[in-house]
């Protein structure tokens, strides 16, 4: 076989290139930016946050937490006002805590972070902030409820979208 015939073989490249990535597909940046962690005030949650915060503070990144405030659906619409008042107050809720557990590790370690918060289903919410922030990764618990069996929790519906590297906390 002569030398020309191997690069054919090789799938026709006479010399070797430069690799190209993708087109979009790197930001022209070294390791993440932007790590986003849903929060809603379960244990699992909880646990992804943290988790959330050492990898934003282990790679300089910006943690970025979100609580999605639940629309009101046809059962709860009566109490439309009592349940929008009790989603705000939890969101207050998550930002004090939020800020405690800040004051606590400040001296230890820093890292920056910026709490945002919007209405709507869950998976939804994550799923526009994830692409708006352009996130690196998301990091959410593991479901806590019965129910998401059957019908999919937040974080398999992320995982199933297949845009960002997703973690999931037990």
């Amino acid at each position: 076989m002569s030398s020309e015939s191997d690069a054919e073989a090789l799938g026709g490249a006479e010399e070797p290139g430069a690799a190209v990535a993708p087109a979009g597909f790197e930001l022209g940046t070294d390791g993440p930016k932007v790590i986003l962690a849903g929060l809603d005030g379960s244990d699992s949650s909880w646990r992804a946050t943290a988790y959330a915060a050492g990898l934003a503070r282990r790679q300089g990144a910006l943690l970025a937490v979100a609580y999605v405030q639940p629309v009101l659906g046809a059962a709860t619409a009566l109490a439309g006002a009592a349940v929008e008042e009790t989603t705000r107050e939890i969101a207050d809720e998550l930002l004090a805590a939020l800020r405690e557990a800040e004051e606590r590790v400040k001296e230890v370690w820093r890292v920056e972070w910026r709490f945002l918060t919007l209405r709507g289903d869950p998976y939804t919410g994550l799923a526009r902030l994830a692409d708006e922030l352009r996130a690196d990764a998301v990091v959410v618990g593991v479901s806590e409820q019965a129910g998401h069996r059957v019908i999919g929790s937040v974080a398999v519906r992320l995982v199933k979208a297949g845009r960002w590297p997703v973690t999931v906390v037990p």
